[in-house]
């Protein structure tokens, strides 16, 4: 295993981390935010551990299924998109978004291509206005999911240049920056389409081991090979 690579494990392997954890009087900490279980030294954080994003910890780690859970899913990248809703594991509504986005020469979007340039051209403000409606149908669909479902758990992917965008578009999402409830999905989205979609979703319903430098050494027994999860769960 490579160290800050995260990898799949079942939960008779997170189990037996938390026993080695106690065992070895490591402190342990759940980060709400990233929905991550941190082990850590007296010096640094030793393993990351994403939890299933249906499930909560108590005290000592252990895992509890949370009931009547409700996920939904964006993830956003320049001229495609894609959103998802979730009911208790199984997808319920998906929808890809395409706009006309990418300057075709220079491969980069028209939002970033005018933080050096203008935008005097027919085809700049042909792809601004796609760009705004690109956004505009994202926020719908979100804005439908939080009118028709108690949502649970909002989980998004979004670079950092079409963020602003994305949070200030009319409508806007239907959170804040800020929500409680919102999680940034931890896994890397190059082409956000509808099988990514079922992939991330199983990736969110799986355990994820993520170790240090320090925690590579200390948790080397832990590192055997891990048998097949189908579809990448093991809920």
């Amino acid at each position: 295993m490579i160290s800050g690579q995260p990898k799949l494990i079942s939960l008779e392997k997170y189990q037996a981390l938390l026993e080695f954890t106690k065992k070895h009087g490591l402190s342990t900490s759940f980060e709400k935010t990233k929905h991550q279980w941190v082990i850590a030294d007296s010096e640094s954080w030793l393993a990351r551990i994403s939890l299933p994003w249906h499930t909560l910890p108590d005290s000592s780690g252990s895992l509890a299924e949370i009931d009547d859970f409700h996920l939904a899913l964006v993830m956003i990248r320049a001229g495609i998109a894609t959103t998802g809703y979730f009911h208790n594991g199984e997808m319920l509504d998906h929808k890809v978004f395409r706009a006309y986005m990418v300057r075709q020469k220079q491969g980069k979007s028209q939002i970033k291509y005018l933080k050096t340039k203008g935008k005097s051209r027919a085809g700049s403000r042909l792809r601004l206005g796609e760009s705004a409606q690109f956004f505009e149908e994202i926020n719908e669909r979100l804005q439908q999911y939080d009118k028709d479902f108690a949502i649970t758990t909002w989980g998004y992917s979004c670079g950092k240049t079409l963020w602003p965008y994305f949070l200030g578009s009319d409508p806007p999402p239907p959170f804040s920056k800020d929500a409680e409830n919102l999680i940034r999905i931890p896994f890397h989205v190059q082409q956000p389409d509808f099988s990514t979609l079922q992939t991330i979703h199983a990736k969110l319903r799986s355990i994820h081991l993520t170790l240090s430098e320090s925690g590579l050494a200390m948790f080397d027994s832990f590192d055997a090979d891990e048998p097949e999860v189908e579809n990448g769960e093991d809920w």
